[in-house]
Formats: C-alpha cells, sequence, structure tokens
C-alpha cells in the first residue's frame, strides 16, 4: 500500500524537515502548474519516470522551466537509452500516477530499484516544492533537506548538472 499524505508528513516530521503544504486543483502538466500553484513559494519542480534499455529505472527532479535533453541526462547518469516509464511501472515502484511523480514518492520505492538524480539548479534556490505524493498540493520545503529526504528512503542522490556536458 503506498504511502498517504500523512505518512509522508510523518516523516518528513520524524527528520525535522520543516515543510508547509498548500492544496489547489488537481493539474498533470507544467503549465496547468503554473495556472494553479502562482501562490505556492519556492522554486516549482517537475520529475521525470525514465527506464534505460536495460531496465534501470530512475527518477529525475528538475526545475519546471528547464527543457531536459535526455540523451545529455542518459550520459551524465551512465545509463542506456532513456524512455518514459509506463503508467503501471510508475504505480508498481514509486505508488504514484502520472501527473503526482514526485521525489517524495521515493518514501513508496522500499526495494530500492529507482536511482533519483537531482539538477543541481534546484539546490542553488532557497526552497522547492513537491507533490505530496498527489497532484492536488505541493509542498515546500528547503532545497537542501531534499537529498536528505531522499537518503532517509535508502536512496542515493545523483546530483546531475545538466547545464555542463559530460565527460567524454
Amino acid at each position: 500500500m503506498p504511502a498517504s499524505r500523512a505518512d509522508l508528513i510523518a516523516h518528513l516530521d520524524h527528520l525535522s524537515i520543516a515543510h508547509q503544504t498548500f492544496d489547489h486543483p488537481p493539474v498533470f502538466t507544467v503549465e496547468e502548474a503554473d495556472a494553479a500553484t502562482g501562490h505556492v513559494p519556492g522554486l516549482h519542480v517537475k520529475n521525470l519516470f525514465l527506464k534505460d534499455k536495460r531496465g534501470d529505472l530512475y527518477l529525475a527532479t528538475v526545475a519546471a522551466d528547464r527543457r531536459v535533453d535526455l540523451k545529455r541526462l542518459q550520459a551524465l547518469l551512465g545509463a542506456g537509452r532513456l524512455s518514459f516509464g509506463k503508467p503501471d511501472l510508475l504505480m508498481e515502484v514509486l505508488g504514484v500516477t502520472p501527473g503526482s511523480v514526485t521525489p517524495f514518492a521515493l518514501i513508496n520505492d522500499t526495494e530500492g530499484r529507482v536511482s533519483f538524480a537531482l539538477d543541481r539548479a534546484i539546490l542553488a534556490s532557497p526552497t522547492m516544492n513537491a507533490h505530496p505524493l498527489f497532484n492536488d498540493a505541493s509542498t515546500v520545503i528547503a532545497s537542501a533537506d531534499l537529498p536528505r529526504f531522499a537518503e532517509s528512503t535508502g536512496h542515493a542522490v545523483a546530483i546531475v548538472d545538466l547545464d555542463t556536458a559530460p565527460a567524454a
């Protein structure tokens, strides 16, 4: 059974991660989020659930306004050819549906099947926000606390710089 919003909030409290959650209408795209979450402070993020040709799974969290070149990300991660993961796999592994993908869903990946990649640009912002497991709200935390949250769920954090070309 996937974690609930209350489970996530309890986990953040257990870690002493300050947070604030703002309810809003459900959003499914960055454009819809822009319209519905203007009142939510902090950097807005988008999350990509990806699978490579070897079957390895990745969750990439990047600034919402960032265009992501999957070939560049693939090289930065040392992954095989990346494509988007299917909705049934997303639910199986992260316990969320399309439109609700969030780094907070790492709480549901108790088997450690997903590798987590975090855009370095997020860490440059004092705060960031992401869905608390469903797309009808946004939870704001200090950006510097996101790696600590991920590590508390058993996930190493790969900090990627999407502005830098990968090493040859």
